[in-house]
């Protein structure tokens, strides 16, 4: 038994111990770069402001129809609606006139990297349906995308969408090449989509991933097997090997191993895996279809109620229901908002009766637990604009609501919009213990303290990676004598 513990941990070393080490090192630099995302708040600050009379009505034969969202923004320096349809389509329609958008071509498109880069000199390099900056899933409803070098001093390179021309995604000369060591190399991107093989990305991650838990696992139960503290080897030590490599990686496992396991077990997870951590919920948090014609609002007249009452300089205008009552979310270029009703003052957020009432119509006959939440805690909390997760908007205050149905389901309205910001029912809390908190220790005592935060998982890393290289030594050696 002992001898099959030994074989399995070796011969499961020499494949996944080069991942490991690749993991540790990738994972370490992914702590302050991360993968190349545009944020609400760099899309926000490079947008025009929206004058009041910038726009006409949106046509009847739009403002009639269900839509899944619409947005009045600038593209191209020049106020646009973007809609998208029930049945996912998205239609581009210009502000002034109505008309839509026929083609986002190379010249539509530089025009609206002209509006985000400024006066900064422009080179448009072709359209790309996916490269190394941009394999979210994300973006697979602008895709072809228009991509273009700005000559600034972080030297952007800027994607926009080949539907739209908005710009989706910016990489910065400093993300792309801490990218190449992080998380490009982190996730295995080398094996995804223009290397051929996208399609077998998912399952070679979770198949490395199980490899390499189980490893790991057999790895402590061979090390312990090996250990002896009362009755010591000859050299009075307590691990047989005396020196060199052998001994790096016995010690180093007794001392590591444990959150190796945890490590690779918890990127396993963040796959997803079989749907064991997906939802389970059965409540349609989204409100119904949304309608412009129900706002009995012009937009020149919200904007200079906007301007006028509240001095606020509105750059995009977004179209939202509230239970049965549909209203308006402006926002300007520091990322602040205001929601607009037709006979109502501009105001900064909703009252709390007014969510409570709506999250009724949410889940009718369910009952409903809310709390009043000003302080993040471990299933709500907000990361660096760096983390994977810096693109999602974590408001305070915001109520949480804890629904009586058979999954549990819990969502978060944010007062300042109306909006649903998160939701996850019990299975996807457990998916967040597996992962989140045993993978990037999303543990709120410690991202409150992230130079502590840092040097734990730094100092962790580099034990891991004392393991993974040992491993990876070893694991050479024996192939080398063994193909001799």
């Amino acid at each position: 038994m002992k001898r099959q513990l030994y074989l399995w941990h070796r011969w499961l070393g020499i494949v996944a111990c080069l991942f490991m080490a690749l993991w540790f090192v990738s994972g370490v630099v992914m702590l302050y770069v991360g993968y190349p995302k545009l944020t609400p708040a760099e899309r926000l600050a490079h947008l025009p402001a929206l004058p009041a009379g910038c726009c006409a009505e949106l046509p009847a034969q739009w403002a009639q129809q269900p839509l899944k969202a619409l947005r009045l923004t600038s593209l191209g320096g020049r106020a646009h609606y973007l809609l998208e349809l029930a049945d996912g389509r998205r239609v581009t329609l210009d502000a002034a006139s109505g008309a839509p958008l026929a083609h986002a071509d190379a010249a539509w498109a530089l025009a609206n990297a002209r509006q985000y880069a400024g006066d900064a000199a422009l080179a448009y390099q072709g359209t790309v349906d996916e490269d190394m900056w941009t394999h979210s899933r994300a973006l697979d409803g602008d895709r072809p995308l228009h991509r273009v070098q700005v000559d600034d001093a972080a030297g952007t390179l800027l994607y926009l969408s080949g539907r739209s021309g908005e710009v989706v995604r910016d990489a910065t000369a400093q993300e792309r090449a801490w990218n190449w060591v992080g998380a490009w190399l982190h996730w295995l991107y080398p094996l995804r989509g223009g290397f051929g093989f996208d399609n077998g990305w998912r399952t070679l991650v979770i198949g490395l991933s199980v490899l390499g838990t189980l490893m790991a696992i057999l790895g402590m139960a061979v090390g312990i097997l090996r250990l002896r503290l009362r009755r010591r080897y000859r050299s009075g030590s307590c691990s047989p090997y005396p020196g060199g490599w052998l001994r790096w990686h016995h010690i180093g496992g007794l001392l590591f191993g444990g959150v190796l396991v945890l490590w690779v077990f918890s990127g396993l997870m963040s796959m997803r895996p079989w749907g064991l951590t997906d939802s389970r919920s059965q409540i349609a948090l989204q409100p119904g279809p949304l309608r412009a014609a129900d706002l009995k609002l012009p937009v020149a007249t919200a904007l200079a109620r906007l301007r006028e009452e509240a001095g606020f300089n509105t750059v995009e205008l977004q179209w939202q229901r509230l239970a049965d009552v549909t209203y308006l979310v402006a926002r300007n270029a520091n990322g602040d908002s205001r929601v607009l009703e037709a006979g109502t003052p501009p105001a900064r957020a909703f009252a709390r009766q007014r969510l409570l009432a709506a999250a009724q119509t949410m889940a009718p006959g369910i009952g409903v637990q809310d709390d009043w939440q000003t302080a993040y805690d471990f299933h709500y909390f907000a990361r660096d604009p760096q983390s994977m997760y810096g693109f999602q908007s974590r408001p305070l205050p915001v109520l949480r609501l804890r629904f009586a149905d058979p999954a549990a389901t819990w969502a978060y309205l944010d007062p300042a919009s109306g909006l649903l910001v998160a939701s996850h029912d019990r299975t996807q809390r457990t998916g967040r213990w597996l992962f989140n908190l045993l993978h990037s220790w999303d543990w709120q005592p410690l991202l409150a303290r992230p130079l502590l935060r840092e040097g734990l998982i730094i100092a962790v890393s580099a034990g891991g990676l004392v393991i993974a290289l040992s491993g990876v030594v070893l694991g050479w050696r024996r192939l080398r004598r063994t193909l001799r």
